[in-house]
């Protein structure tokens, strides 16, 4: 059967699995986010820009 330590070990092993998991749901989630925040923007400033060329 199992010993306490090893018992102890795999609840360790668990808890760094869950949290390796949820840190990477999380960064895939913020990073996406990041990336289609910052891609609007630089298509707003183009299509500002565009605007401006053709009013002058």
């Amino acid at each position: 059967m199992f010993e306490f330590q090893q018992y102890l070990g795999f609840l360790l092993f668990l808890t760094i699995l869950t949290m390796g998991f949820w840190l990477m749901f999380f960064l895939v989630g913020f990073v996406s986010y990041w990336v289609g925040g910052a891609t609007w923007e630089a298509y707003k400033e183009k299509k500002a820009k565009q605007k401006e060329e053709q009013a002058a």
